[in-house]
């Protein structure tokens, strides 16, 4: 691979640390960053160890609507049991993909692996008008049924004419990738992909300038590589995303993301007619411990 000069490559404009709860570090909301890098529109940084991970357990069930979840793992994994899905284990390399759609309920479909240290991102999508209030999808693929560019696991989306099996709306990369002690990288966005982020779960890299662990920076628009290498002794893993921008406003409830205000009204309607529908189907719990994605 041919490395760029240095002038020549895509350069930071903004540095993100983000806020801490515990093992949950939240990087970008909906009314942040969000309405900048939409579609991409919240991400967390997940990293808990020993009694931490009990902090995750013991998250609620919750809705969403307008959006879709994408989980991956650096390190660790958890279990899924889900009637039509069967059972299974996400960790590194694998995805849970959520579209929420016109409403789910959510939050307990994944329960802890045998794992001491669980560390991973949590994405939102913006969903465009015409699959934004449509039928959701939920679906769990596991590290071996995805695909591999070198280093860089294909979560969602295109690259080097390698195609994800995730179901997601066109012009939207999200990757996953680890680089080793002083490995060089370049990503090359796609046409049109004038929206670049990345954040780092571990490890510490530079594109110029250097992103640290647990930071989250964004690109400028130009039609540029971004070619990252790795500082330090330790190896490192981060997510990448680029996508063509999100054309539309972001209409926000507090669990809904849509595109205009009559697609919100009837994204929150459907989601609380759901949670009573979800209270009068009782214990929904598996023989793991995990509740399916209610929709």
């Amino acid at each position: 691979m041919t490395i760029p000069k240095k002038n020549t490559t895509r350069k930071i404009v903004k540095h993100i640390r983000g806020r801490a709860h515990g093992p949950i570090t939240r990087l970008m909301s909906p009314s942040d960053l969000g309405e900048t890098l939409k579609p991409f529109v919240f991400l967390d940084l997940v990293d808990a160890q020993g009694p931490s991970l009990q902090a995750l357990a013991g998250m609620p069930l919750h809705p969403h609507s307008g959006i879709a979840t994408v989980t991956v793992f650096t390190k660790g994994g958890m279990h899924f049991d889900d009637p039509e899905s069967g059972t299974g284990v996400i960790g590194y390399g694998g995805v849970e993909w959520l579209r929420a759609g016109s409403g789910v309920w959510h939050g307990k479909e994944m329960s802890l692996d045998d794992v001491q240290h669980l560390s991973g991102f949590q994405l939102w999508l913006s969903l465009p008008p015409e699959l934004e209030n449509g039928p959701p999808q939920s679906r769990y693929i596991e590290a071996k049924d995805m695909r591999s560019v070198g280093p860089a696991h294909i979560i969602i989306g295109e690259y080097e004419n390698v195609q994800s099996p995730v179901l997601a709306p066109e012009g939207i990369n999200y990757l996953l990738i680890t680089l080793r002690p002083g490995e060089e990288w370049q990503y090359m966005p796609p046409k049109g992909h004038t929206v670049v982020w990345l954040a780092v779960a571990s490890g510490s890299l530079n594109t110029g300038d250097t992103i640290k662990e647990g930071e989250m920076v964004v690109f400028e628009s130009a039609e540029k590589p971004i070619v990252i290498k790795v500082t330090g002794d330790q190896g490192v893993d981060f997510v990448l995303g680029s996508a063509v921008p999100h054309p539309h406003t972001l209409h926000l409830g507090s669990d809904s993301v849509h595109t205009s205000a009559e697609a919100l009204v009837a994204g929150e309607q459907s989601i609380a007619e759901l949670g009573q529908k979800l209270k009068e189907e009782g214990d929904r719990r598996t023989s793991s411990g995990s509740i399916p994605v209610f929709r």
